[in-house]
């Protein structure tokens, strides 16, 4: 029965342990099988002539990181699918984003993969030479098929309305000028950026909970606590997304005195990433606390925790001297500014006049008040901003935005312009031309931190003087990554935007 042969995976290592001592050899198949077709179906059954059990583990749901809409099919169902082959003794959903922990775990005597990865330089993840250790680790021999093969991708892409229309012919028209592979080599050339992030600490906290009624005698929503989540938020969240991308990164911010977090923010930081902090002592470090329907993920209300009245003229001081330090070591400088009183005028006016690219996003939030406006900077290199974060300063709450954005780059002396435009997509604004790129994302779980990605990753390609039509759609995709991810408990990783990159354009 196909159902039978759908196992837990410490269940599967107990099988193979049995089987093994009973002489047999197992052969273990590993992937997302999305779109079963010919090619999984030649592979599949080329493997099993090497043993006399074949398991197969599938990438859960949640690790499937090739695009919007993906997977097609969910975990369950790409199992199933697998498990009704004759040749497939058992089927496992894998625990991990790889299958080295796998390897380890099951011990298989053979590990079988499509020809596609036996040019192991071709491996844009770099995961199959890690496999391909723990496989002689555990005494195992890694193999190849060379069976007729397809993509599941290009399959999907083809014949599935993933991407809308628009999406679809944007893609195509850029496949006309670049490959995939050309476009990764872009992101891979930003290794040797030196960068200073400097801006507000945030610490997003993330209560989830059950709704369970109204009170009989209140106009409010009765919860009940399930679980607490923290993640590094605002200029930790930048430094984070730059830090998978270059080799060097400075980080100035300002903590609390009293209740810093710093432990938790040098914990979850990349360890590429040099901090130096300064500490006001009128008020913690600044805590965004959401409550979250767990259910649906929707958002209850927000607490804000903060003295957003600027830093005072002291910690200012050290914040000047600090960032001094630094200027003369990197190459480009992000100012991450969410108006919460830690960018002041003084500070503001220092950063916009030194001698390097300097790319900026203020923020318009609600615990802002919509008195941080783009305008009040000038003679920058790079905006990276949302349509809100454009219209609020002109007041032109509706309207063509192209007009805005020219009178933004006239007003800030700025001739790099990036606007997000949520479901429509977004703008880049480069010396005069404007191109336009349609949205990538399907699957919303949080937008809170995406436009931080989108930030991080365009600045640095703005800064590297890339194609402008590269740096809107690589922003976008980086914006995609990002709504996928709860707030900023991820930052962007480079090989999942690499994979993003790659199955969009087959």
């Amino acid at each position: 029965m196909t159902e039978d042969k759908i196992v837990d995976l410490d269940e599967l290592a107990d099988i193979c342990k049995r089987e093994k001592e009973k002489g047999k050899k197992i052969v273990l198949c590993h992937g997302c099988f999305d779109l079963l077709h010919p090619g999984h179906i030649r592979h599949l059954k080329v493997a099993k002539k090497y043993g006399d059990v074949l398991v197969v583990t599938v990438t859960p749901d949640r690790f499937v990181k090739k695009g919007p809409g993906r997977p097609v099919f969910n975990e369950q169902l790409r199992m199933e699918q697998i498990a009704s082959l004759q040749f497939v003794d058992y089927v496992a959903l894998n625990k991990w984003d790889t299958a080295i922990e796998t390897i380890k775990l099951l011990k298989p005597d053979f590990y079988v993969k499509g020809k596609d990865y036996s040019d192991r330089s071709k491996d844009i993840t770099g995961n199959i030479l890690l496999e391909e250790e723990a496989v002689k680790e555990v005494g195992g021999e890694i193999k190849f098929t060379y069976e007729i093969t397809f993509s599941s991708s290009q399959l999907i892409n083809q014949h599935f309305n993933i991407l809308s229309k628009e999406a679809k012919e944007y893609v195509e028209g850029l496949k006309r000028d670049y490959s995939s592979d050309e476009i990764i080599d872009v992101l891979k050339n930003l290794k040797d950026l030196k960068v200073l992030v400097i801006g507000d600490a945030i610490l997003d906290e993330y209560i989830f909970c059950k709704a369970i009624g109204k009170p009989e005698k209140a106009a409010a929503v009765s919860t009940k606590y399930l679980y607490r989540e923290m993640y590094p938020g605002g200029s930790l969240a930048v430094a984070n997304h730059v830090a998978g991308f270059t080799s060097e990164v400075y980080l100035v911010t300002c903590l609390g005195k009293n209740d810093s977090g710093e432990e938790f923010i040098e914990n979850n930081l990349k360890d590429n990433i040099q901090t130096d902090f300064v500490y006001r002592r009128d008020g913690p470090t600044i805590v965004k606390r959401r409550y979250i329907e767990e259910f649906n993920k929707n958002k209850l209300f927000e607490i804000s925790e903060m003295n957003d009245d600027f830093i005072d003229k002291k910690v200012e001081d050290e914040v000047l001297e600090r960032a001094s330090e630094y200027i003369d070591k990197v190459d480009i400088l992000i100012i991450a500014d969410f108006g919460h009183g830690f960018i002041t005028p003084r500070i503001q006016k220092f950063l916009t006049e030194v001698d390097k690219f300097v790319a900026v996003n203020a923020q318009t939030n609600s615990a802002n008040y919509g008195f941080n406006l783009i305008t009040k900077y000038k003679n920058i290199d790079f905006i990276s901003i949302d349509e809100k974060e454009l219209r609020l300063p002109y007041q032109a709450k509706t309207g063509q935005i192209e007009p805005l954005i020219k009178k933004l780059s006239r007003d800030t002396n700025c001739r790099k312009i990036n606007i997000t435009l949520g479901a429509s997509g977004s703008i880049y604004f480069q010396n005069g031309n404007e191109y336009y790129v349609p949205v990538f994302s399907s699957n919303i779980v949080d937008t809170v931190g995406a436009g931080d990605a989108v930030l991080s990753i365009t600045s640095l390609l703005a800064s590297k003087d890339v194609e402008p039509r590269l740096i809107p759609f690589i922003g976008n995709i980086a914006g995609a990554l990002a709504v996928e991810i709860m707030g900023n408990k991820e930052s962007i990783n480079p090989v999942d935007l690499f994979k993003f990159i790659k199955y969009i354009m087959k």
